[in-house]
């Protein structure tokens, strides 16, 4: 008999944690919605890593020999491209986040990736980079020791990795040069966006907020917004007032969602998954090779070779399984009970969750990532 212990897995864990109670769970503003505008800002740099112990860029890198040679002219020092080595050197682009509220002289950190054929940016310096934004104009210049979190090694022709040796950190290496103007606390209103849409958790969070405050200010604008009229007495202190109402309990609410992942056998349902009356069949069809190799041996000093041969034998079993019926209404822990009668794994979970969706009786949305 087949074990069942994935089947039992799979039923201890959807029956936890997403058998709950209907009732609508509670979270605070701040971990739902976010303030419009209040938000970070993508910087990006091309720039070169130095210091590396013969694991940079191959000569085969011209764009590496090319930034080498203007480098080293920008500081005065006229060089020949085709005299460069760059087995040194390394080509990265830079990457960073500018945080909201960002000031001149603060720091960030910024992440060095590699754009040529480097086989590592350990023990690496990264040169002085200027990040733009989207803009094109320049928000932060970086620079510093490149740390990678692993190492590699080569020895007689063997060679031995930890992590990923081509993409490393310059922590706080990024210092803020220019400020993205914003003025927060002059504003009349403050739009508040929710992370996911739905009418009715932007309502509740709505009503949660005048309760709070005690006078009808907000109103949701769609299924994802929420417009907030300051009041008189926060006026000039919008971070008090955000202060106040960021710990607000929403109660929240989610549609019926079952979410797969062919490539790692993941299923996600939600607690308001219903499915209509349905049977489930399922049965799996084993199918073994074995391949056994024989020699034979010609007799001692005949001068005969050895001959292989390959016999090769095919088993085919179908398993036969009884028919279940799920009746209409059922919650997800009765399709769960159901299928762990049948004895499924997580694969085969996935193909019949297909199943039922094309049949029209699972009444969710069905997301395959």
């Amino acid at each position: 008999m087949r074990s069942r212990t994935p089947a039992i897995i799979i039923s201890i864990m959807l029956t936890v944690v997403f058998c709950a109670p209907h009732a609508a769970l509670a979270a605070r503003l701040k971990d739902v919605a976010e303030v419009e505008g209040v938000r970070s800002n993508k910087l990006i740099g091309y720039g070169l890593v130095i210091g590396l112990n013969k694991t940079g860029d191959g000569n085969s890198v011209r764009f590496t020999r090319n930034s080498i040679t203007n480098m080293l002219e920008n500081m005065g020092v006229t060089v020949d491209p085709k005299d460069v080595k760059s087995g040194n050197v390394a080509s990265v682009m830079v990457t960073a986040e500018l945080p909201p509220f960002s000031h001149q002289g603060f720091t960030i950190d910024a992440t060095v990736s590699s754009l040529g054929d480097a086989k590592s940016l350990q023990g690496g310096t990264l040169i002085m980079t200027p990040l733009k934004g989207p803009d094109g104009k320049i928000y932060a210049v970086a620079q510093g020791a490149v740390s990678i979190g692993g190492f590699s090694a080569e020895s007689g022709g063997d060679s031995f990795t930890k992590n990923h040796t081509t993409v490393g950190i310059v922590p706080d290496g990024a210092i803020v040069e220019r400020e993205i103007p914003y003025s927060f606390n002059d504003q009349q209103q403050i739009t508040l966006n929710m992370h996911s849409a739905d009418f009715s958790s932007v309502e509740h969070a709505a009503d949660a907020i005048n309760m709070e405050l005690g006078e009808v200010v907000a109103s949701a604008a769609d299924s994802r917004t929420i417009n907030v009229k300051v009041p008189q007495d926060y006026r000039g202190n919008l971070v008090g007032l955000m202060a106040r109402i960021e710990n607000v309990d929403v109660p929240t609410d989610t549609s019926a969602k079952v979410v797969l992942n062919e490539r790692t056998g993941t299923v996600i349902m939600g607690n308001n998954v219903r499915i209509s009356t349905i049977a489930i069949s399922h049965g799996n069809l084993h199918v073994k090779i074995r391949t056994t190799a024989n020699a034979s041996q010609p007799g001692a000093f005949s001068g005969g070779d050895t001959v292989v041969t390959q016999q090769s034998s095919i088993q085919a079993m179908e398993e036969n399984r009884r028919l279940f019926v799920v009746e209409a209404g059922a919650t997800i822990g009765d399709l769960v009970q159901a299928l762990n009668a049948v004895g499924v794994t997580p694969r085969d979970l996935i193909s019949i969750l297909q199943s039922i969706k094309s049949a029209g009786a699972l009444h969710a949305k069905l997301e395959i990532i």
